[in-house]
Formats: C-alpha cells, sequence, structure tokens
C-alpha cells in the first residue's frame, strides 16, 4: 500500500522526529511512503494533501505537525478547520488518512511526548491496526 505524507515545517525539529517515527511504524505496517510533502504551517496541509489523495498511485496519507496554545483562540479556530478540512478529504477522496498533529492547545511541555504516538497512531490509523504498546 503506497501512502504519502504531508508535515508541517513549523516546527521542523520535533516534526522531523514525528517523521522518523512515521517511517518506522510504516515499515512495521508494510506500507511505503512515496511522497513527504513539507508545508509551512497547518493552514497549508489540506490543500497538499488534498493533491495527494488525488494521486491514482496513493493509496492513504498521514498528517503530522504542531499547533501550539497562543494568547488567543487563532490555533484553536485554525486546528479545527484544518481537522474539519482533512476529514472532509478522507470522506471525498474514500481513501484512510491518519491525523498526527499534535494540538491544536500544545503547551510546549506536551510536545515532545507526543511526538512517538502521534506519529504511529497517524500512520497506524491508516490500516486500522498497530504494532506498538
Amino acid at each position: 500500500m503506497n501512502i504519502g505524507i504531508v508535515c508541517g515545517s513549523f516546527h521542523k525539529t520535533e516534526v522531523t522526529e514525528m517523521l522518523k517515527w512515521a517511517i518506522v511504524e510504516a515499515n512495521k505496517q508494510d506500507l511505503t511512503i512515496i511522497d513527504t510533502v513539507w508545508v509551512s504551517g497547518a493552514m497549508e496541509v489540506p490543500l497538499e494533501l488534498n493533491r495527494l489523495l488525488s494521486r491514482g498511485d496513493i493509496h492513504g496519507a498521514a498528517c503530522l505537525g504542531i499547533i501550539e496554545k497562543g494568547q488567543t483562540q487563532h490555533g484553536l479556530a485554525m486546528g479545527q478547520a484544518v481537522i474539519k478540512s482533512i476529514i472532509d478529504l478522507q470522506l471525498t477522496w474514500d481513501k484512510p488518512v491518519g491525523l498526527g498533529i499534535i494540538g491544536p492547545g500544545a503547551e510546549p511541555e506536551h510536545i515532545e511526548p507526543r511526538l512517538e504516538p502521534h506519529a504511529r497512531a497517524a500512520i497506524a490509523a491508516i490500516t486500522g491496526t498497530t504494532h506498538w504498546p
């Protein structure tokens, strides 16, 4: 099964770590990552996800990123819009999408412990199975 991954680069160091865990999980799930796309941030994820899902050689995708808690409700509103768009794209293309976006509302101390589980869960959601604790 061929998959694509969309990564938000706003937290590049942390999302690169997530991508490493996603690759490990994809190998365990017998998935082949044939395209990894980096975007500026969460708001750009739906457009690139749509482009990936429209391809005949992509059977599913995962989205990795982080939406931190800010001083206003901007992150919450943005996160809700992005997540709704991701769900809509999954239904439109009838292809599984794993959500590995930490937040919205993540505090800095919440990010590091969630990198591995969110990345692995995003990949596992594509097949509906897990091989990790």
